[in-house]
């Protein structure tokens, strides 16, 4: 592998950055520790491109982890935000633009009456979880292993050893007696899932999944395994929480809730609600959401929660989002992406396939149709290493971790598109050499 890019000023940087940061970066992936080299510090963001402080320029696939749909720099966005922070960023006080974006949102989204904004979304997730218990009354979690829900303490899991466990934390600092709320399932496996719950029932409060499973590989699941979780939450009188940190606003304005068409009882958003700034919400039916303070005793506050930069940001995007076609012309585009790197992958003979949905696809060193994290090798994860490697060089970024899928943006031309492809193939070639 030879390095043709050079990434002089991003090595010196991240040396600087050891000395204030653990391990340099202010979130582990970025520290490029499943890949070669040192992380990119990047500079600059425009359409379908980011540049580093090298003045390196890549077709950019990880869209700052999945919230720019809109790509970078986006026109619409940066004006009403720059408009917005003239009159100030933050006051702790309710905001017009905090009421426009909720009512957008809710006028545009069949299976919520209420929401509240909060500032990230794991913040989202802790909250929704501290709410299924208030509202049930039920203190334990049923989760699925291959799923991750940000760094909530009782969600930080894993399953332990058997079939249907109590979670084992994956995290120093989290106390036994957190994770033991936790129960841990396999994906896909409605049968244990009837087990645990004839078993458990009457103490869960709640089943929460990422109905497109998209942090640990993409683990597309069947309709039919999500409709039972409907169903089984219903009979036992559980709530379902889908987590659509991810999903939400990227498969379509409704998220996976409205593309399987299926009701949960509380979800959770972030990412692109927030159109670049941080930004993260849960929502339900009003009578789920009457149970938060001050209308309720499920307490739970943010000093910067709805905070009007943010808001002006998310709904500059939201209103894009909601032009005719939107979401149909990114799948379109993305799945002619991934076809045409597919067909060369096939032709070549390469364990390789790429599933994907809407605008999100994973590049899987597998012909498998993989469900399951356990079904994901350990070692195609060096393939991935000189796949991500090559393509740096030739200036084209994914997220610099194997398990994690790649998004494509609005910004994407479909000239970008074709040089992405073309690159890709030819790194190919390297990994299979």
């Amino acid at each position: 592998m030879t390095n043709r890019i050079i990434r002089s000023k991003s090595a010196a940087l991240f040396d600087e950055a050891k000395q204030y940061f653990p391990g340099g970066v202010n979130s582990p992936v970025r520290a490029f520790k499943s890949v070669s080299g040192p992380p990119l510090f990047i500079k600059k963001g425009e359409g379908s491109r980011i540049i580093d402080e090298d003045d390196n320029s890549y077709i950019d696939f990880c869209c700052s982890w999945g919230p720019l749909i809109l790509g970078h720099n986006n026109a619409k966005i940066r004006e009403f935000v720059t408009e917005t922070v003239a009159n100030g960023t933050s006051f702790g006080t309710p905001t017009k633009l905090g009421n426009e974006l909720g009512k957008l949102i809710i006028e545009n989204n069949r299976f919520i009456e209420k929401m509240r904004f909060v500032s990230s979304g794991t913040e989202a997730v802790m909250s929704a979880i501290r709410l299924a218990r208030g509202v049930t009354g039920k203190n334990k979690v049923i989760k699925f292993e291959g799923c991750y829900h940000g760094h909530v303490d009782s969600l930080l899991v894993k399953a332990g050893s058997g079939l249907a466990t109590f979670g084992v934390s994956t995290s120093a600092g989290i106390p036994p007696s957190f994770a033991s709320e936790t129960i841990v399932l396999p994906l896909n496996n409605p049968e244990l899932l009837e087990a645990t719950l004839a078993q458990h029932a009457d103490d869960i409060a709640c089943i929460i999944i990422e109905p497109i499973p998209a942090n640990n590989g993409l683990l597309l699941q069947d309709r039919s395994f999500l409709m039972c979780l409907r169903m089984k939450c219903y009979k036992y009188g559980i709530l379902l929480i889908f987590d659509e940190v991810i999903s939400g606003f990227r498969v379509g304005f409704e998220g996976a809730a409205g593309h399987y068409d299926i009701q949960p009882d509380i979800m959770t958003y972030g990412k692109i609600i927030g159109g670049g700034m941080p930004v993260g919400a849960y929502a339900a039916s009003a009578e789920i959401m009457a149970h938060i303070a001050p209308e309720g005793a499920v307490y739970q506050a943010g000093t910067l929660s709805a905070n009007p930069v943010a808001m002006a940001a998310g709904y500059a995007a939201s209103q894009q989002l909601l032009a005719a076609n939107f979401y149909e012309q990114m799948a379109e585009k993305t799945t002619n992406f991934v076809k045409s790197i597919q067909a060369y992958c096939d032709e070549k003979s390469y364990e390789v396939s790429i599933p994907h949905i809407g605008s999100i696809f994973w590049v899987a060193f597998s012909r498998k149709h993989i469900q399951a994290a356990d079904q994901i090798e350990a070692a195609s994860m060096e393939k991935f290493k000189v796949l991500h490697h090559e393509l740096l060089q030739s200036g084209v970024y994914l997220g610099p971790s194997g398990y994690e899928v790649g998004f494509v943006s609005a910004a994407h031309s479909e000239a970008d598109l074709e040089e992405a492809s073309a690159k890709i193939c030819a790194a190919m070639d390297v990994v299979f050499e």
